[in-house]
């Protein structure tokens, strides 16, 4: 599939960025986000200049991103434990039958 240019902007400045017609509408919701974590930094007023903006928004997506994985991970903890319980607890019942 062909790549095209998406014009996304970033706090009030445009950036065209080669884009797959299918991931299209990821992308800006990708670059929506991004602007409003480099507003919340920015709007705090304790950094200054872009480029110092940027990384801190990256910082604090990043540790977002992070904090979602372990969540996910603990999930994923969970949800073993209850099939081993459900496989003990249908064990037991089969040999109560």
């Amino acid at each position: 599939m062909s790549t095209q240019p998406v014009t996304v902007r970033i706090l009030e400045r445009e950036y065209q960025v080669a884009c797959r017609e299918d991931e299209r509408d990821e992308l800006l919701a990708a670059a929506d986000y991004v602007d409003q974590r480099m507003k919340e930094v920015r709007t705090r007023g304790n950094v200054i200049g872009t480029d110092r903006v940027a990384v801190m928004a990256a910082l604090n997506i990043a540790h977002d991103l992070l904090a979602l994985r372990e969540q996910e991970r603990s999930m994923s903890r969970v949800h073993e434990g209850l099939g081993e319980l459900q496989e003990r607890v249908s064990a037991t019942l089969s040999e109560d039958a």
